[in-house]
């Protein structure tokens, strides 16, 4: 790398709101995908890596890793007076330039010598006397300038389970002298994929520190032992080990692949937002989560089985009625309600009246919103002859909202149903305002109400056991999204789907106090607080758990499991259930 060089730009994560934006221009129309070959989530933090070059790209990393970490302080003192260094959007350049760069310095530690093997056998323990990256550069350690550096880093990583890292014994010199002899008289051949291990000789009497480079599979749980041992430090207050973990995580997920890797570098950047407090205020911003949703929708079945689950029982409820009501905690896009007014308007004897009633939050640019989305639901309605009533409510949160202000007729007139898909969850950061809620809907006399949370505990008040609970959730629900049969590897919605995840990952690892809204918790917590506050459960039949069980099928692929409990619903990932709906009515004893 020379001085001077001209700086890079990578791509901005604007370039996510900008693709959101166009999906929500036509709600199911799919745009071109302009980055074909590059990884999506390096991409979105700015670097432009080719998936096929991931590998090479990771070794490299862990090369430059090991001998700025082994360096003493005045071993590298040039790069700060001679280079301009900074992050590059080329970052499989910029790691090979630092290392043409190192290998010119004072150090004399790497050679990096293309095409070439010549003399390197005698200092690099390597079977074969060489170690070929990927892209093609043979990594050499010349005898006649070899040179050891000690770690004086306060924190030995080597601690963290896993053994990626580790320390050994100092060979003696007739020991090194022997081994030498030994590896000169045997050749054994390797593959590329498989582990190789590399240790740096040096001179007589120095102190040599060893360099493993390990499958993926190790990799993996060296990952999933360092996420931990970060999670930990930052529980204990231990800001400065933190700092040191979060920094190896990267470079331990970016030499994974698939659903591993991203969640990885999803909870590496909520560690790293905690530690360094760093926290956008537009993180959550509901235009674009709600942008984001829709792709989740279209990627997987999770949203499609909440609102068919729910919908069922809604349809139940409205059995015989000539007018009905539904007030909608959740509208969003509003892609819930066509399926049940479908539903409603081929019902023997004639569709009903249908109202609905819609809640949202204010939009960052005061459009109505909520409004857009009622004028598509009643040109919707006209067109199926189902009689059609919207009216709309903006509020920062429910417990803003009183039975009073949504003109509720009595229940000789119209059937009323509350339905709340994914939002309970959110009131549990404001002191007493589930109670609020659940006390308006008791008095708002519904036929039934209808409850689809996550099935997960991250609502817990000790940092440690959320992350960790949080860790499992979320690398289940990134493996079924893997694997989903509903979109293409790379496409745009899961790319966004991927992202509309990250943010609740960031959201229960990085906040705390009022600004941790993702505070999800299990059927049986919601089970007795609906229970406490009046309400009775409302069993979802054998023929609505049919029925589910083939959305999941066609709408997901095999892996993908329904299971009853109790009378509710929820769909998993193989064993892990993800989410769960819950209908539920007023107790017999409510007057």
């Amino acid at each position: 790398m020379k001085r001077g060089r001209d700086r890079e730009k990578g791509e901005s994560s604007s370039s996510m709101a900008a693709a959101a934006a166009g999906k929500g221009k036509k709600m199911w129309e799919e745009q071109p995908d302009a980055t074909a070959g590059m990884d999506e989530l390096l991409e979105g933090l700015g670097y432009n890596v080719k998936v096929s070059e991931m590998a090479a790209v990771a070794q490299n990393l862990e090369q430059l890793e090991m001998v700025m970490n082994t360096a003493p302080e005045d071993g590298i003192s040039h790069l700060a007076s001679d280079t301009v260094h900074y992050n590059p959007s080329d970052l499989s350049g910029w790691v090979q330039s630092m290392l043409s760069e190192l290998n010119a310095s004072p150090m004399g530690c790497f050679d990096v010598v293309q095409n070439q093997s010549s003399g390197l056998d005698e200092c690099l323990l390597v079977p074969g006397g060489s170690a070929t990256s990927p892209g093609g550069s043979t990594i050499g350690f010349p005898h006649s300038e070899s040179r050891i550096y000690e770690d004086n880093s306060e924190y030995d990583l080597s601690a963290i389970p896993g053994g990626a890292i580790c320390k050994q014994k100092e060979p003696s010199r007739l020991e090194r002298e022997n081994e030498n002899k030994r590896r000169k008289t045997e050749s054994v051949n390797s593959s590329d994929e498989s582990s190789t291990v590399a240790l740096i000789c040096g001179a007589a009497g120095s102190t040599t520190r060893p360099m493993v480079l390990v499958d993926s599979q190790e990799r993996g749980v060296r990952l999933v032992h360092t996420l931990m041992a970060c999670a930990e430090a930052v529980q204990q207050d231990n800001l400065k080990l933190a700092d040191a973990l979060v920094k190896h995580i990267g470079l331990l997920a970016v030499s994974q692949a698939g659903a591993m890797r991203k969640v990885a570098t999803y909870f590496a950047e909520a560690l790293a937002r905690r530690i360094y407090k760093i926290f956008p205020q537009d993180l959550l911003h509901t235009s674009y989560t709600d942008q984001l949703q829709m792709h989740f929708y279209e990627t997987c079945p999770y949203l499609k089985f909440a609102h068919f689950t729910a919908n069922q029982a809604i349809l139940e409820a409205f059995a015989g009625a000539t007018r009905v009501h539904v007030i909608d905690f959740s509208l969003k896009q509003g892609m819930q309600w066509p399926p049940l007014m479908q539903a409603l308007a081929v019902r023997p004897g004639g569709p009903p009246a249908f109202r609905l009633t819609g809640i949202g939050p204010p939009q960052p640019d005061n459009t109505d919103a909520l409004q857009e989305v009622g004028w598509k639901l009643a040109q919707y309605a006209e067109t199926i002859g189902v009689g059609f009533e919207f009216k709309w409510f903006v509020a920062d949160s429910l417990a803003d909202i009183d039975a009073s202000m949504l003109d509720i007729c009595s229940s000789d007139i119209e059937a009323v149903a509350v339905n709340s898909v994914f939002e309970l969850h959110r009131l549990l950061a404001l002191p007493g305002a589930v109670d609020k809620v659940l006390a308006s809907i008791k008095a708002m006399r519904p036929k039934i109400v209808t409850v689809v949370e996550q099935e997960a505990s991250h609502n817990g008040t000790v940092f440690l056991e959320r992350f960790n609970e949080a860790l499992h959730y979320y690398s289940t629900m990134f493996d079924s999204l893997e694997c989903s049969g509903l979109t293409l590897p790379n496409s745009q919605d899961l790319v966004m789907s991927e992202e509309y995840l990250g943010r609740q990952i960031c959201n229960v690892v990085a906040c705390e106090g009022t600004d941790r809204v993702e505070r999800h918790e299990t059927l049986t917590q919601w089970r007795t607080r609906m229970r406490t506050s009046g309400f009775d459960p409302a069993h979802l039949g054998s023929n609505v758990f049919k029925q589910a069980s083939m959305l999941a099928l066609f709408a997901g692929g095999d892996g993908y499991r329904v299971e009853e409990n109790d009378g509710c619903l929820m769909l998993g990932w193989h064993t892990r259930p993800l989410i769960a709906t819950s209908a539920w009515q007023l107790s017999s004893t409510v007057s």
